[in-house]
This record gives C-alpha cells, sequence and structure tokens, in this order.
C-alpha cells in the first residue's frame, strides 16, 4: 500500500487547481519537500512557497532532475499552453526506460492519445476535477489510458482523495460530460447563489441575510441528496405542496422552461469540451 509520505510529485502549472492539490496532499502526510511546482509567474511561485513551503520553479528543463525521480508528473495548464510544455517534458524523460513515468492530467479537452504522441512512453490517467477542491469537497471524475497499471490506480486515487471524492469512467469520452456537469458545475451553482441573494434583497433581506440562507440551503440540500436513499425527485416533491410556497415558485420555473436551459447548458459545455479536444489532436 502506497503511503503519501512516499510520494514525489512534480506539477506543471502552479495556479489554483495544483495549488488544492498541494494542499490536500500536506494535510494528508505529504512532505512538502517532495512536491515542485513549475510556473513561469514568480507570483504564483511565491504564494506556493509562503503558503505550502514547497519547492518551485520557472521551467521545465530547469526541473530535470526532479521530474526524473517524480512518482506522478500532473499536467495542471491550460490547453493552449500543453504544446509547448509536452515537448519540453518530452526532452527532459526521453532517457527514462519504456513507460517509466505516470502522467496525471487535468487539462480539460486534451485527449490522453493526444498526450501519448509528445509522452509516447508514459501512462497517462486524465482527471477532471472541479474548484471546491480548494476546501478538500471537490469532486474528480477519473478516465485511465493504457498500461496504467494497479499501482498507478492506487496513487491517483490518493491524489483525488486528498480534494474530496472521485469517479472512474470506463469510457474517455464521458470526462467531456463530468467537465460540463461537475467541472464547470460550480459555477452553475454560484449563478444560482447570486441570483437567489439578489431576490431576496430586492424583497427586503439584508445581504448577510440572504448570502446564509441561501448558501446554507444549497449546502444542507446537496448533503441531503447525496446521504439520503431516494431521488432527488422524490425529495423534491416532499418539499411540495400543491398550492403552497414552493409550488408557486416551481411553476414559475417550469414556465421559464429552468429545467431544459439546464440541460442546454450541460449540452454547450460537453461540446464545448469535445471542441477543445479536437483543436489540439489537429495541431
Amino acid at each position: 500500500m502506497i503511503h503519501p509520505s512516499q510520494l514525489k510529485i512534480a506539477f506543471i502549472g502552479g495556479g489554483n487547481m495544483a495549488s488544492a492539490i498541494i494542499s490536500g496532499l500536506i494535510q494528508n502526510g505529504l512532505n512538502p519537500n517532495n512536491l515542485l511546482a513549475i510556473d513561469p509567474s514568480e507570483s504564483a511561485r511565491n504564494v506556493l512557497i509562503e503558503k505550502y513551503h514547497v519547492m518551485t520553479q520557472a521551467d521545465i528543463v530547469s526541473s530535470k532532475k526532479f521530474l526524473q525521480t517524480a512518482s506522478l508528473v500532473v499536467l495542471s495548464i491550460k490547453p493552449q499552453q500543453m504544446l509547448e510544455a509536452m515537448t519540453a517534458l518530452s526532452m527532459c524523460l526521453k532517457e527514462l526506460p519504456e513507460s517509466e513515468y505516470l502522467i496525471l492530467s487535468i487539462v480539460a479537452g486534451v485527449r490522453s492519445m493526444d498526450i501519448e504522441k509528445y509522452l509516447d512512453r508514459a501512462r497517462i490517467v486524465r482527471a477532471m476535477p472541479n474548484t471546491p477542491a480548494l476546501i478538500q469537497k471537490g469532486v474528480t471524475g477519473l478516465f485511465r489510458g493504457k498500461n496504467v497499471n494497479g499501482d498507478d490506480i492506487e496513487l491517483v486515487e490518493i491524489v483525488s482523495k486528498a480534494i474530496g471524492q472521485y469517479v472512474w469512467v470506463d469510457r474517455e469520452e464521458l470526462l467531456d460530460i463530468v467537465t460540463a456537469l461537475s467541472g464547470s458545475g460550480p459555477a452553475y451553482v454560484f449563478s444560482m447563489i447570486e441570483n437567489l441573494i439578489e431576490s431576496a434583497c430586492l424583497l427586503g433581506l439584508s445581504y448577510e441575510q440572504a448570502k446564509l440562507l441561501a448558501t446554507q440551503t444549497i449546502i444542507g440540500a446537496g448533503e441531503l441528496a447525496l446521504q439520503s436513499s431516494e431521488s432527488p425527485t422524490i425529495l423534491r416533491e416532499k418539499v411540495t405542496s400543491k398550492g403552497g410556497t414552493t409550488f408557486a415558485a416551481l411553476e414559475v420555473l417550469r414556465e421559464h422552461h429552468w429545467g431544459q436551459a439546464l440541460q442546454e447548458a450541460i449540452k454547450a459545455a460537453t461540446k464545448r469540451a469535445q471542441e477543445l479536444g479536437d483543436e489540439f489532436s489537429q495541431k
């Protein structure tokens, strides 16, 4: 069994999601000295040093020695940065034996076959976490590429557990739906909270009152849906008495095709994730 203290992990990119994973790993026993974050931004590096006391580097080439001995390399950059990053990473890792290194990519849309095109000796797992990972309440969708073994899965699950829960999917294209649902999902919830607060303030509540009521309602309803053996449909029906206040509100939402609009939003985000993959494949 792998223990977090045994791991040595490099992050290509030091943004919010890398920061969230680093924080979770340290809280779960990983030594900050076994973590390296590579980011060209001096301010991003300074934040990681000050908050977590991890090692940092400005570029991949300067990190060659650490990368060659890492248990895991995490790609935590934007799709537009992938080509340059993988070209440099490939040069650093080419001296290692075949299939010697494990890659965890949290880059939206970019498919494992295209990562393999540049890192052809890597074992690849793709992941789609979400921003509640910042408080270790995230959920991550995972897909294992070819040659990924049991130890690799255990290692990736240690990383995923450090920021919340995880779900494995058996087809890579399903990660585009995960991206649309849970990856982008916090933005939908934040938008809902925004509008709940604004509506309540217009009717007379203070901002502080409305924010507490709105956010705690979302948190409580989510926890109830997660823990209950009953479906969200049944839970909704239990709150809704015909002719009551909830019924009146839901009727307005139905009239405005709220459910259909949300479904169309998920479709649009899924399509965009597919397009990001297609765009990168053509490079």
